[in-house]
């Protein structure tokens, strides 16, 4: 049974960083591209960050291009979303997705399995 646990979240001033991490489990971690999306009420779930399964490749969505690094450790089964110089727009609850292929992507249909999310909140 696939298992993601989101961790990390919290509440910080703008301007701040936070590291999210998501312990996996139940699935070929090693073969799977790993995802961030971030969700707010009301809107649609929004594209953060991903990882091919070799963590050789990355993308980042627009809005938080070069605020952020998301990287993964196949030894530990562990993805982490590191983000910086956080402002109030960055708050939602962060959530991590298992890809269905070794290859990233930005599309939300392209994920399986979906972790609980930890709630990230930037008060300025």
């Amino acid at each position: 049974q696939v298992h993601l646990v989101e961790s990390g979240g919290g509440a910080v001033q703008a301007g701040g960083s936070l590291t999210l991490s998501c312990a996996a489990s139940g699935f070929n971690f090693r073969g799977s591209s790993m995802g961030w999306f971030r969700q707010t009420p009301g809107k649609d779930r929004e594209f953060v960050a991903a990882i091919s399964a070799s963590g050789e490749d990355y993308d980042y969505g627009d809005a938080v291009k070069g605020r952020v690094i998301i990287d993964r450790d196949n030894a530990e089964n562990m993805v982490t979303l590191r983000m910086n110089n956080l402002g109030p727009e960055d708050t939602a609850l962060y959530a991590c997705a298992v890809g269905r292929r070794a290859g990233f992507s930005r599309r939300q249909e392209r994920y399986d399995h979906w972790g609980q999310g930890t709630q990230v909140t930037v008060f300025s």
